[in-house]
């Protein structure tokens, strides 16, 4: 529940003293009503609610000067002899009560409202410097990802200048790799480090990797449980896809009229299993992940252990990679 803040006067302003009187007369209206119906234990009992609002509202000035009108208002009006403006020890005494009483609310009010102010200077603050940091952080992910996107140039330039097969194909998926991590970057823009849905996100990538290699023959399928990934899982998880994927169009699928990717991510008990399988020619006979010597399957070996998974490869009706988690690992920092 958010507090009422103080109406916008300005210290002194015929608005603040306005709103004052109006509700100095309207105490005073409704002692008059009270006095009709019965006698009142205090003569100044519904000045001290309008004092507190002049106070809060207004200000001090105006508070203090509607006090003293309440002392001058309640004896003539409403305390014997009516109509004087004599004071007996009696009355004396009982004004001075009500004078510290007003001085208290007036002083409680006065911190409160200053406090409130404050409160709302920091707010705006803390709302600026959110505001800053936010496009601090968009334009340091920008650059990030565009430093990563010439880097990735810049190697495919340097390839197309060397002649050596070997050292051209190393070059090209060092550049396609950089350039993979770049869009990924891109659409990984959260200053909050708020968790992404795993499907849709995979299906964007499943299309940047069929349109990099140039292949229009494969279709991806993803199936993926309700999941959100922290963001700092899904980018080893989309580099761990993308060789994955890699893989099966240059051995599983190649030279092959069509094929299926599929990519599912499932909860088994206290597991989760993300599962990328082709339908194309299988692993080679005597295959062994340990002595698997190519760079992706090492790569990926690399990142599973990043995100705390174990990864393991098996025939099916083509090749079938898994990686098991941990249920809560993907949606934890690590």
């Amino acid at each position: 529940m958010q507090f009422i803040r103080p109406m916008p006067f300005r210290p002194n302003s015929f608005g603040a003293w306005l709103f004052a009187t109006v509700a100095f007369l309207a105490a005073l209206g409704l002692r008059f009503a009270l006095s009709g119906i019965s006698e009142v234990g205090a003569p100044y009992i519904t000045f001290i609610p309008a004092i507190i609002l002049a106070t809060y509202f207004s200000g001090v000035l105006p508070a203090i000067a509607i006090g003293i009108a309440s002392v001058f208002a309640a004896r003539y009006f409403f305390v014997e002899p009516r109509f004087a403006f004599t004071f007996t020890d009696a009355t004396g005494l009982s004004f001075s009560l009500f004078a510290v009483v007003v001085a208290i609310d007036i002083a409680i009010v006065f911190i409160m409202r200053g406090a409130l102010e404050q409160l709302d200077a920091e707010r705006a603050r803390s709302a600026a410097l959110a505001e800053q940091r936010e496009t601090m952080f968009k334009e340091l992910q920008h650059r990030v990802s565009n430093n990563l996107a010439i880097v990735s140039a810049l190697l495919n330039l340097e390839r197309n200048s060397i002649t050596d097969e070997r050292a051209r194909q190393a070059l090209g998926e060092a550049s396609n790799r950089l350039g993979l991590i770049a869009r990924i970057h891109r659409k990984l823009h959260d200053p909050a480090g708020t968790q992404r849905s795993f499907g849709p996100f995979m299906e964007e990538l499943c299309r940047d990797v069929l349109e990099a290699a140039g292949v229009s023959n494969v279709v991806c399928l993803v199936s993926a449980a309700e999941a959100k990934i922290a963001p700092e899982k899904l980018i080893p998880l989309s580099l761990i896809v993308t060789e994955l994927i890699s893989n099966a169009l240059e051995h599983g699928l190649a030279d092959r009229p069509k094929g299926t990717i599929r990519i599912d991510l499932t909860r088994d008990g206290s597991e989760q299993v993300l599962t990328v399988a082709d339908d194309g020619k299988g692993l080679p006979s005597g295959f062994s992940l340990e002595t698997a010597s190519g760079l992706g399957l090492r790569i990926v070996q690399a990142l599973a252990q990043q995100v705390q998974g174990r990864f393991a490869m098996e025939n099916g009706r083509g090749t079938t990679c898994r990686i098991v988690f941990d249920s809560d690992s993907l949606a934890t920092a690590g």
